[in-house]
């Protein structure tokens, strides 16, 4: 195996052994040695990849992110070409996806905010960023805008343990805001005269 490979293994197996410590132990217990006892690899041979814990977090956030515009990106292919709103669409079903299995996008925010607050700088601006090409590209900015907001407080507030209903009915919303028949710019809806 070549260097490359082996470090990208290494650095993958960190990543994961840092995920699982942070779920099953919490934030705080994420240390170097608990990753070497983790992932089986050396401290040496993980302060290669990661010299100290913020990157460790840093990595492992932008793992998570790399995840979810991988999604993304295939659910925008997915899509018809001339779907109307589809960045919007994929962003909404990129949101309903992190709340599918929230454990590790959730640990490894607030194991990015326990160390470093500034580490979720990363997380704001992309997400800022998505938000102008969505309202780039938008039918109706105002709808987008309001679609776009109720999907991620949703999620933030699913991931956060703080959404006050089942999942059944998370899901039921993030397929409202899915459905694009419900979402209608004003222009396009049919006038009834009144």
């Amino acid at each position: 195996m070549d260097n490359a490979s082996r470090s990208d293994r290494t650095r993958r197996a960190v990543i994961q052994a840092a995920l699982a410590i942070i779920v099953r132990d919490g934030p705080r217990q994420l240390t170097f040695d608990a990753i070497a006892a983790e992932s089986g690899i050396s401290k040496g041979g993980i302060m290669h990849q990661f010299p100290n814990k913020a990157a460790v977090l840093q990595g492992l956030l932008e793992h998570q992110i790399q995840y979810f515009a991988e999604f993304s990106q295939r659910h925008v292919a997915s899509q018809p070409a001339d779907k109307r709103d589809s960045l919007l669409d994929a962003q909404i079903a990129t949101l309903k996806e992190a709340t599918s299995d929230p454990q590790s996008v959730v640990f490894a925010m607030l194991a990015a905010f326990v160390e470093d607050p500034s580490l979720l700088a990363v997380i704001r601006e992309g997400s800022g960023e998505k938000l102008k090409q969505i309202l780039a590209t938008s039918a109706d900015r105002d709808m987008s805008l309001v679609r776009w907001i109720a999907a991620y407080g949703l999620t933030v507030t699913s991931l956060v343990g703080l959404w006050p209903l089942g999942d059944e009915e998370r899901q039921r919303v993030f397929d409202c805001l899915l459905d694009d028949t419900r979402w209608q710019p004003l222009a396009d809806r049919q006038q009834t005269p009144g």
